[in-house]
């Protein structure tokens, strides 16, 4: 297979690149060459926003599949898309939960209402707006048979770039009490961008096409599972102080942004997240690695390269103030 990989050399992308040599398959990966991409892949560099910006591609070489991971202004996504749908045979983009419009029942399908999608002449949006706007180029060149569209849940692992699960396992490391969003039994669906991308590479092969919720099952992990799997690959002596829903968002503490990857049970934002149906992903060989691999993985690849979770600052959790985690806790400014 002949991939063209749209971005390459940060996290979801950069598992996509990895994944598909390990197939063996023959990489091409086209971005600003900010930063690098794994070795084995051919480079290509331009940037999408700029007039020109394509003419890298447009040498007439042609591609089995196209992954696109772009999430701003989706004119990127039309643009690209109309170059390459008579050389590129499957495109490949993904997308977002956050394309299903508000609020989101439990269980929600692949066939639940859309937000509307942005107009790919237009700048940049809202996210949700942009990544639905993005959807609709690649069917408009790629048409419904010819686009696969990955509607990723949260997304966690390796090389994150957003910063959600690196903030909590430097926050358990660093030891004391900490505030850990009750209750443990809550469930929580990621995805490890691994297993994204293997799915996702054996969708193009075997011709999928159309949308696909993609994240872990049902009672992939809980809350309590992931906090004390960070303890344990960390080697941790924190103390997870379990904290009442209330008590926390009367503090003011804002779920997801705050405490990353939390969001009280019973709410709309926790079965608009957490909640997801995924059968059909599964149905087509969607398999997800335990909950503990990703958490030891992630915190192998932050102790060999640095805290490298915070590459598009714009979109970086910055994870709860420790004043504000000792006050809830009772404990003196610090006291963490």
């Amino acid at each position: 297979m002949r991939l063209l990989v749209l971005g390459g050399s940060e996290f979801v992308g950069r598992a996509v690149v990895t994944a598909a040599l390990g197939r063996g398959w023959e990489v091409t990966v086209f971005n600003r060459g900010q930063h690098r991409p794994p070795p084995g892949v051919r480079a290509l560099h331009g940037d999408r926003t700029a007039p020109d910006g394509l003419a890298a591609l447009a040498d007439g070489t042609e591609w089995d599949a196209v992954v696109d991971t772009w999430s701003a202004a989706p004119r990127a996504v039309r643009e690209t898309a109309r170059l390459l749908r008579d050389r590129a045979g499957r495109y490949a983009y993904v997308s977002s939960l956050s394309v299903y419009d508000w609020p989101r029942p439990a269980g929600f399908t692949e066939d639940e209402a859309l937000v509307t999608g942005a107009a790919a002449d237009a700048g940049p949006t809202e996210y949700a707006q942009d990544k639905r706007g993005g959807e609709l180029a690649a069917v408009e060149s790629f048409g419904a048979d010819g686009s696969v569209l990955v509607r990723a849940g949260l997304i966690l692992g390796p090389y994150e770039n957003v910063g959600r699960l690196p903030w909590w396992l430097n926050r358990i490391a660093r030891g004391g009490p900490v505030l850990a969003p009750g209750p443990q039994d809550l469930p929580v669906q990621f995805v490890d961008a691994r297993d994204l991308a293997e799915w996702t590479l054996g969708a193009v092969e075997r011709g999928l096409s159309g949308p696909y919720n993609l994240t872990a099952p049902p009672g992939h992990t809980t809350m309590g599972a992931l906090l004390e799997a960070c303890r344990r690959v960390t080697g941790s002596a924190a103390e997870l102080r379990w904290t009442d829903p209330e008590v926390i968002l009367a503090a003011g503490i804002e779920p997801w942004v705050q405490l990353p990857v939390w969001v009280p049970p019973g709410s709309e934002s926790h079965d608009a997240v957490h909640r997801m149906d995924v059968s059909r992903a599964v149905a087509t060989g969607l398999v997800c690695r335990p909950a503990e691999e990703t958490v030891a993985d992630t915190w192998r690849w932050l102790r060999e390269t640095g805290d490298e979770a915070s590459s598009r600052p714009a979109r970086v959790v910055k994870g709860l103030d420790p004043d504000v985690e000792a006050r809830v806790l009772g404990l003196p400014a610090g006291g963490s």
